[in-house]
């Protein structure tokens, strides 16, 4: 059985200037109440990889209107206008990935494989400063593994084993995400005592902790 903590115990597995992988996608599939909670404890310097900057009050978004996030690595902020303003006043770095590209890192962050090669940004700014290599006469990027310190990741389900179930579009990047850190915290929307093993979309090996919403 993974260990299910409560919300004030987030404190002790958060620090000043760590890297975060955040699910979901336009936050849907974001745990809300794990994001408020940093708010709340004030965490900064930042690096978030999430697919976006959510909006200005839902999902990671509310730690860039913060003044938390030193970086945001994500595949697009148009959703965020604040992210805009900050990026563009030099307030916040941001490093824009090709969706794919992006969660074609992270699983290779979380397989422990060295990169990948895709022409995705070949001609582009995309591929200024990276490795070029020719294969078949073709130019590909060589696109490096993304990993982070953590992940908080949102399970419409949880099992006391730390299984996980995902309903519909929240599934987005959560089960990839829960690959390629050092720690694992789940945000539950419920809790039972096991799911059937032909369901679990995020296997209990890689979770370490388990927050039920509102704990």
């Amino acid at each position: 059985m993974k260990e299910i903590i409560k919300i004030d115990d987030l404190k002790f597995h958060v620090f000043d200037g760590m890297s975060i992988m955040v699910g979901g996608f336009m936050a849907v599939g974001t745990p809300e109440f794990l994001i408020d909670e940093l708010v709340q404890l004030g965490v900064k310097n930042l690096t978030i990889i999430c697919n976006d900057a959510g909006f200005v009050d839902r999902g990671v978004g509310k730690l860039i209107v913060n003044g938390q996030v030193h970086k945001l690595i994500a595949s697009h902020i148009g959703l965020n206008p604040e992210a805009g303003r900050l990026m563009s006043e030099g307030l916040m770095e941001c490093e824009l990935i090709p969706q794919g590209t992006l969660i074609e890192r992270i699983r290779c962050g979380g397989s422990g494989l060295g990169g990948f090669l895709t022409p995705t940004g070949i001609g582009t700014i995309v591929e200024e400063g990276k490795k070029i290599i020719q294969s078949e006469g073709k130019d590909y990027i060589l696109e490096l593994p993304l990993r982070a310190d953590l992940a908080l990741i949102e399970g419409t389900t949880v099992d006391q084993f730390g299984n996980v179930l995902y309903t519909k579009t929240t599934r987005n990047f959560n089960p990839v995400m829960a690959t390629a850190t050092d720690k694992v915290i789940v945000g539950a929307r419920k809790m039972i005592e096991s799911i059937d093993p032909d369901c679990v979309m995020t296997p209990h090996i890689f979770v370490d902790y388990m927050i039920m919403g509102g704990q």
